[in-house]
């Protein structure tokens, strides 16, 4: 940029930093600050040692990842300062490894071939092989959310109905809670009011000018994704009547529409929000975990649940697990929750006992077959 004149070359410098915060805000502001901090612990395990972060001149840097993994595995650079599992030590390698990259260097976890280094690949398999079992999210039975919703109704208080009303929206429509609840830090994008469409019969209702009686007879429920996680930008969702009259999907986007428009909220005031004496404020996920593990402490003995089993996490499997028991299909479930991959598999429970319940009589009968002889054993048995 010597030769060049000073306005290009100030130009160029500007826009390639703004090219450079476009790359940064890629990611959510933790998921960058995390890369940062990775990045920090690798520069100072690499200065203990007196290497250059940027392994420069470093003949063999997958010694160097391998003792790095070692230490933050044991806790020694872990930022907690205990051993942790193989995800963790992987994904503080993939930070360091896409720190290079950021600035066009090669990945040092990489072979010529694009592929990790088979030493570092065995080494994160025989940690992932130490792991405990892995804490999967519980889904929630329906009798739990029943009971957060009579308490709710009880109380007559504002927070606790807009609590259960995104409860029941986050179940039916098998949202993460970042597509439900509001987060200080704003790194969640929650469904607004300007995302929901309300339909009766064949006709479409505008939520914002209709009057209270077309809200009260809608029979069906749009949300649209905008920047939701996993869904797909102008894609839209949809879902009729449950049938009961308090505990659905309709009722309960109904019940948010009409509290927000009493209190005049804008169309992007999002779907969590509430208002106490003329203050805004938001269902949060501390909220919602809160108001299911109360009501575990007193139905959870009936249906096998305890508190620590629960969090807002639980909504999106005990909504795909509803699916699952009523034998939805799964690749049906899996387009109504946005899975991209089987990972909504291990969202799924076989302790879920209508899904097991035939299950024994069921393998009798197709266990009862024979097969196909070989060319050299002709004679097949017959039962």
């Amino acid at each position: 940029m010597g030769t060049v004149a000073a306005n290009i070359a100030n130009a160029f410098r500007r826009d390639l930093k703004l090219a450079q915060e476009a790359v940064r805000a890629g990611v959510v502001p933790s998921r960058a600050k995390a890369a940062d901090n990775h990045w920090n612990r690798w520069a100072l395990f690499c200065i203990s040692l007196h290497i250059d972060p940027s392994l420069e001149g470093v003949l063999e840097p997958i010694d160097i990842l391998q003792v790095y993994a070692h230490r933050y595995r044991t806790g020694e650079l872990a930022p907690s300062g205990r051993p942790v599992k193989s995800r963790t030590v992987e994904d503080s390698l993939r930070a360091v490894g896409q720190a290079f990259t950021s600035v066009g260097a090669q990945d040092p976890r990489l072979n010529d071939a694009g592929e990790m280094d088979f030493r570092l690949h065995r080494q994160l398999m025989s940690y992932s092989k130490g792991d405990p079992p892995p804490q999967r999210v519980k889904p929630i039975p329906i009798q739990v959310l029943f009971h957060v919703l009579h308490v709710a109704q009880a109380s007559h208080c504002v927070a606790n109905e807009a609590t259960a009303d995104m409860i029941i929206l986050a179940f039916f429509y098998l949202l993460r809670p970042g597509e439900y609840t509001h987060k200080a830090s704003n790194e969640n994008t929650p469904f607004r009011l300007q995302d929901v469409e309300l339909e009766i019969g064949r006709r479409r209702v505008l939520v914002t000018e209709c009057s209270d009686e077309d809200l009260d007879a809608a029979t069906f429920s749009k949300l649209t994704f905008t920047t939701q996680k996993n869904g797909v930008r102008g894609e839209v969702i949809g879902l009729g009547l449950s049938g009961l009259p308090h505990f659905c999907p309709v009722r309960a986007v109904v019940s948010r529409i009409k509290h927000l428009r009493q209190h005049n909220a804008p169309p992007d005031t999002p779907l969590c929000a509430y208002y106490v004496d003329g203050t805004q404020k938001h269902v949060s996920a501390g909220d919602v975990t809160a108001a299911l593990r109360a009501s575990v402490t007193v139905v959870g003995h009936l249906v096998g649940f305890q508190t620590k089993d629960i969090s807002a996490r639980s909504l999106r499997a005990a909504g795909a697990m509803a699916l699952l028991c009523a034998h939805v299909d799964t690749d049906i479930i899996r387009l109504v929750g946005r899975w991209r991959s089987d990972e909504m598999l291990t969202y799924l429970h076989v302790q879920a006992e209508p899904v097991m319940r035939d299950f024994a009589s069921m393998m009798v009968v197709g266990g009862n077959y024979t097969l196909l002889p070989a060319q050299d054993n002709p004679i097949a048995l017959r039962f």
